[in-house]
């Protein structure tokens, strides 16, 4: 088949990566595959090394931006219906909030131009909902609106948690044959490997943090809804408690002043550190490093960082948010609910107590998803989905 991607920009995150793996095994898979997407402006990174040297094309669109941009938004919109034109793709295949809806409407409004009416067949991925309990009713209302007349323009959904299908129908976008739930893949190698010894206390070196020391980890972008403050404030309590627990916080983003900053008048910055950008590739040995995930995001699909950790062997503690239950239970680690200061340092308390117990729930979750969240899982559905829709 030929398939195009469409996302609005490769910066280091998790539907990002996501993208990246689906393109790169379909190509292996013998299809001809394009990436197309917009440039990776802001502190967040990119990942354009990482589309180097493959089977697929990628092309950027230069005016495809984040932010909604009338004027760039059309102009990103007769880009791409003139790329997706000249390559005449059978599959269109959208990810992210801009380039769901910039893409779907080109590929939309290019069906029966190369001769089959039904050509090409639009696809999306959920990786994320627009519409959340963290921003106003009004705003909501917008993204609803848009999203339900995007999913008019959509043949299959594609999501990477049934909670997100879920939430979406509820929503009243798309209808309920159309849903299909994908788990974003790992590169599950680089996790279930263990690093050097020497590797791991080289890190731990670099970052000022004793080989003896339990590791909490927040792998997380330094930016709104991703409850670094009230990783902060449990913090206060676990640091009289225990004072060989520290904390890392790795990312980068517009916060990263501020936290820092609020670390300091708490008087903690003895006990946290921050790595910065790191590329995906360093995640692997960053979890191998860490005695404990914590993840406190008020907003996901399903953070990849929770399966991440959890083939590393390490429990993750995790707001009890969209996806997380798919991953996180008794049994892997702790959920507990949003907000949540007294819990989330409760769990983490019985976790820095207990290095038998963290051990148990680490190799738990390691089992528990090792199957679930392998490239060929997730490429077989999509490859499932788009099979489907041809022979339909």
């Amino acid at each position: 088949m030929k398939i195009v991607h469409i996302i609005t920009r490769l910066i280091l995150g998790g539907a990002q990566e996501n993208t990246l793996i689906t393109c790169e095994r379909l190509a292996e898979r013998g299809h001809d595959v394009t990436l197309i997407t917009g440039p990776a402006l802001g502190p967040e990174g990119h990942m354009y090394r990482h589309t180097e040297g493959q089977k697929y094309k990628t092309i950027i669109v230069d005016k495809m931006r984040r932010a909604i941009k009338p004027t760039y938004d059309l102009i990103s919109y007769y880009q791409i219906k003139k790329i997706l034109a000249e390559i005449q793709p059978d599959i269109v295949h959208t990810h992210s909030a801009k380039a769901g809806i910039i893409g779907r409407y080109a590929g939309y409004a290019l069906k029966g131009k190369w001769g089959d009416p039904k050509l090409p067949q639009v696809v999306h991925t959920i990786h994320g909902l627009a519409f959340h309990p963290y921003q106003s009713e009004l705003i909501n209302k917008f993204y609803i609106a848009v999203e339900k007349a995007a999913a008019k323009k959509t043949d299959a959904f594609l999501s990477v948690a049934d909670i997100m299908n879920e939430k979406t129908i509820a929503a009243g976008i798309g209808k309920d044959g159309e849903f299909t739930t994908a788990y974003s893949a790992i590169d599950e190698d680089l996790y279930l490997q263990t690093p050097s010894e020497k590797s791991i206390n080289d890190f731990r070196r670099k970052h000022g943090i004793s080989s003896q020391a339990v590791l909490i980890t927040c792998i997380a972008r330094l930016a709104e809804l991703k409850g670094h403050e009230y990783i902060i404030e449990s913090a206060k309590k676990l640091s009289h408690m225990f004072p060989d627990v520290m904390w890392l916080f790795v990312g980068d983003g517009a916060l990263t002043a501020e936290i820092k900053t609020n670390i300091q008048l708490e008087n903690l910055t003895n006990k946290f550190r921050f790595t910065g950008m790191v590329d995906p590739t360093e995640i692997p040995l960053v979890l191998h490093a860490s005695d404990i995930l914590v993840h406190c995001s008020l907003r996901e699909g399903l953070a990849r960082v929770l399966p991440q950790s959890m083939l590393a062997g390490k429990p993750a503690v995790s707001f009890d948010i969209d996806g997380a239950k798919e991953v996180v239970n008794e049994n892997t680690g702790r959920l507990i609910e949003p907000e949540d200061v007294e819990a989330l340092t409760d769990a983490c308390e019985e976790l820095i107590r207990d290095k038998e117990l963290r051990q148990r729930l680490g190799e738990n979750g390691r089992r528990s998803v090792v199957e679930q969240f392998a490239p060929d899982t997730m490429v077989d559905t999509i490859e499932s989905v788009y099979e489907k829709l041809m022979s339909e």
